[in-house]
């Protein structure tokens, strides 16, 4: 399938699909007039793709799981040390991020109310 009929039928972009190209995540054909050519199953993996930044990953996360075959069965990356390591590191990222914005979150919390307990009675 060409890439515009890719893109109707993932709702994503031409240009982002033109990206998760140049990042490594599709690897279509060229037909005889250079025009891009995606394969059957090119809609899944499209669709892999955003779960899986959806899900926090970057694309060089999802490059970095392409070894790991994905089952299109099963609709998800199949196990292997690489794909638990890179999971594991973004989860750990994320649970940090969210420590990080629970502690900002009771520092707001604590100047919100000093603010309140600064304002004149009306």
């Amino acid at each position: 399938m060409l890439i515009g009929e890719l893109a109707r039928r993932t709702s994503v972009s031409t240009r982002l699909l033109r990206y998760y190209e140049e990042q490594g995540l599709l690897q279509p054909q060229r037909d005889a007039l250079g025009y891009r050519s995606y394969a059957e199953d090119a809609p899944e993996q499209v669709g892999h793709i955003r779960d899986m930044l959806a899900a926090g990953l970057s694309t060089e996360d999802i490059r970095s799981l392409m070894p790991c075959a994905i089952d299109h069965v099963n609709k998800r990356i199949q196990a292997c040390d690489m794909s638990l390591d890179v999971v594991e590191s973004r989860h750990s990222d994320l649970d940090d991020k969210i420590a990080a914005l629970e502690r900002q979150r009771e520092l707001l919390a604590v100047k919100r109310a000093s603010l309140r307990d600064a304002m004149p009675a009306s």
